[in-house]
Parts: C-alpha cells; structure tokens; sequence
C-alpha cells in the first residue's frame, strides 16, 4: 500500500541531492500555466460574461449572475447545522486568538540625534480570497482567509468558491458555492462572494470584472488550475503562494503509537490522490507495525479507491527510513513538509530544532487534524518544499511595512560626505549632487 526507501547504512547527502531521494508528488505548473493563459485573457476582456460560460463548462451550472445575493448567505447560515455553526464558531474564535497577536505595531528608531526611521505596516486595501469546493468542501479555509485579512484590517474583503450543480431539479442552493461556505462567510461578515472557481476566479479578481473590483491579492488554495493562474498574475496582484497538493511528513520513533501514525498519514491521504504521507523513523518495528495498521483502518473509512489508495501507492508517499533521529532530522529539514509531526520521545526538543516545515504538530496530542480545523494556527501553509523559504498565510500576509525617513538638516549635513562618497563609487554622481544642492554646493564635514 506504500512504498519504503530505506536511507540506513551510508552517510546522508546534503542539499538537493537528499531532496531528490525522497518522494514528491508531480506538479506541473508551468505546463498549467499555457492552459490558464486563455482563460484568464478571456476574463480579462469578457468579464463576467467569460465566467458565466466557464461555469457551464467546468463545473455544470447555468449562471444569470456571478455574485452571491445576499439573501442566499443568509439563507445558508438560518439553515447551518447547529453542531457545525458551533464547531465553525470555535474555529474563528480561536483563529482570531491566534491571528490578533501577530498584528505589528508602528515603531520609530532614532539613528542619529534627528535622524529617525519609523516602519508603519499598512494593510493591503482589497483582497480576493479563494475557497476550493471541488472533490471536497472546505469552509475551514474561510475561516483560515478571512480571519488573518481581519486582523490585518484589511476593508474590502471578497471571497470566490466554485459553484455547485444543484442536488435535485429546482435546487436553490444550484448554481451557488456550497452552502456551508456561504454559511462560513456570514458568520464572519463576509458579504462579496462570487460563484467563480479555478483559474478563472483569480483573473476576475486580478482583472475585476462588471460585478466585482479588482483586488490586490489573492490568497488561498486551490488545484493546480489555481497555482498556475497565481503565477500567471504574479507582479500583477500579490499572492501567498503556489499551493500544491497537501503533505504530511511524520517523524517517529520507537515510543511513537503506530496506531496515531497510520491515523494521521491517512487523514492527509483522503484529501486528493497526490496527496504525499511520508513516515520517517528509524524503527523498522514502527515501520512494520504502521504498515499493518493501515490495511485495515483505510478499509474502514470513505474515499478509499478514489482518494487514499492512489495516494499511499503514489511516488509521493513512502515510509523513509534511517539510522537515527538525527538524520531523520536532516531528511525532513530537507523535504520541508507542509505538516511535520513529531512523534518521538522529548518531542517538543526535536520540534525546536526543525528549520523546514509550513507547521509542527509536537507530541501525540497535536495530530494535523487539529490544526486543520481548531489549534488556532492557520492551514494555509506552502507545499512542495517551500516551507524552506517561505510561510504559511497570517496577519502579516496582508500587511505592507513602510519606512519614514525623517531627519533634520544638521543630521543629513553629518551624513552627507558618506552619501556622495558612496554615490561616486557606484558612479552616480547625481545622487550625491542631490545633497550637495541642499549644502551649497559644498560637502558639510562632520
């Protein structure tokens, strides 16, 4: 059911070469890329008229309009679940516990008698965000959106979901995003939501269109038709990032309960068929052990010839195993998974040392699910190996830093002769005369 490469009894490489040992699933952005390049072009210079017939033909819905009217978010939130809104409720309050403590303050630092910089952070003005709704439904990520865009103070929120095909003939919820996303945005105040998916939900908020304004980010998940359309409009508008298909990497050893292991490489597993699960130990008792518990639990859950099975057979996924926890360390600093759990004695020691990871889970009580739903961490995090370079979505996504120069004469008087210095070295000479015009013509010497 999954594979095993087994790095014991030689010296780990370092950098790219211990990258490419290990799995990975195939994403293939740039040759998304040429497929979504029309259909943005198309929104582009058609607008809504283009996303209606998208619609028709990628998700099987007929559209008179692209906006959600408001009556349908509140429809959707009078007819939640209660056990749902409830469950949703905690997840935003908990987010917002999170998300509020990452806002920055203004800070103001004196270089120089008279001379200070102050670094004001400034929310972006408009964001677009994006709530996947195809093999599954994901109101978890409105939530994930929403909240650090809030906190950031961000004014113009809108958020964009795929409409879905109506259950029954006459179905209202037709043609709509998912209800439990509708619900998710009214309950976090979020009244622009548009029935758009795909490639060509990030053009209409990169382009805008008749019915919504153009944004100036776009953040969230989405497939690969999504990751691409990101790239394409890369420098256009900001984004997060190029989301790829979910991972979870798990590194245990022999303390660790095969049970939880298994458990959790299928919770990630049930998400899309290039879902990775990697197990990385260096017990081969756990190894077997963990082998034999996924047999039957997979047996036991939904998705399973769809989504878990191709998943845990796949390139992507494997059991890794080593000599010990500390190359075990090296091997998932280099694979940066999106979700690292650390299922070792003295987790929390080991989880200090990771570099590499999107978010770490520590101990047997922080599975990935929790994080999923209701740690108060946020889900949106980089896959793919990014985690090496890059965050998962906060506050601080949504914010800009801004520097202030403020400084007197006398102080830019001390300074000058190391400014007109430095500009003749680079041989631009206009950018000391900027200075010596403000002294005369006459470097001031301090």
């Amino acid at each position: 059911m999954i594979s095993r490469i087994d790095l014991r009894g030689a010296t780990l490489p370092e950098g790219g070469a211990l990258r490419d040992l290990l799995p990975r699933a195939e994403f293939d952005v740039e040759a998304a890329l040429e497929k979504v390049r029309p259909i943005c072009e198309d929104v582009h210079h058609r607008g809504t008229a283009a996303l209606i017939e998208y619609a028709r033909k990628f998700d099987g819905v007929e559209l008179e309009q692209v906006r959600v009217p408001a009556e349908a978010l509140k429809t959707a939130l009078e007819e939640l679940d209660p056990a749902v809104r409830a469950a949703l409720e905690e997840s935003i309050r908990r987010a917002r516990i999170v998300h509020r403590e990452q806002r920055r303050t203004e800070h103001t630092t004196q270089v120089v008698p008279g001379g200070t910089v102050t670094e004001k952070w400034v929310p972006v003005e408009r964001v677009g965000l994006y709530a996947p709704g195809g093999r599954s439904v994901y109101p978890s990520s409105v939530v994930m959106n929403v909240v650090p865009a809030q906190e950031a103070g961000v004014e113009s929120i809108a958020l964009a979901s795929p409409p879905q095909k109506p259950a029954f003939e006459g179905d209202p919820a037709g043609g709509l995003p998912h209800p439990t996303i509708l619900a998710a945005c009214a309950l976090l105040g979020v009244d622009e939501v548009y029935a758009a998916g795909g490639a060509q939900a990030v053009a209409m908020f990169a382009y805008g269109t008749e019915e919504c304004p153009p944004a100036n980010m776009v953040t969230g998940p989405g497939n690969i038709w999504v990751a691409a359309a990101k790239r394409y409009f890369t420098g256009k508008i900001g984004i997060d990032t190029e989301a790829g298909p979910t991972e979870i990497a798990v590194l245990a050893d022999a303390t660790a309960d095969p049970v939880h292991v298994a458990a959790d490489l299928i919770s990630q597993a049930e998400h899309d068929p290039l879902a990775a699960a990697v197990l990385v130990t260096d017990s081969a008792e756990l190894a077997d052990a963990v082998e034999r518990e996924l047999e039957p639990q997979v047996a036991a859950t939904k998705h399973v010839e769809d989504r878990i099975k191709p998943a845990l057979a796949g390139k992507q996924s494997a059991i890794v195993l080593v000599d010990s926890l500390e190359d075990g360390l090296k091997v998932v600093d280099a694979y940066g998974a999106e979700h690292l759990e650390i299922q070792t004695a003295d987790a929390a020691a080991w989880a200090a040392r990771v570099r590499n990871a999107g978010a770490i889970f520590v101990g047997p009580w922080a599975p990935v699910s929790l994080g999923d739903y209701c740690a108060g961490s946020n889900h949106v995090l980089p896959t793919g190996g990014c985690a090496c370079h890059s965050s998962g979505l906060s506050v601080q996504s949504f914010l800009r830093g801004i520097h202030i120069v403020d400084y007197t004469r006398d102080a830019l008087a001390e300074v000058t002769h190391h400014v007109v210095t430095l500009a003749e070295a680079e041989d631009l000479p206009a950018h000391g005369a900027a200075l010596k015009a403000r002294f005369g013509w006459k470097v001031p010497r301090s």
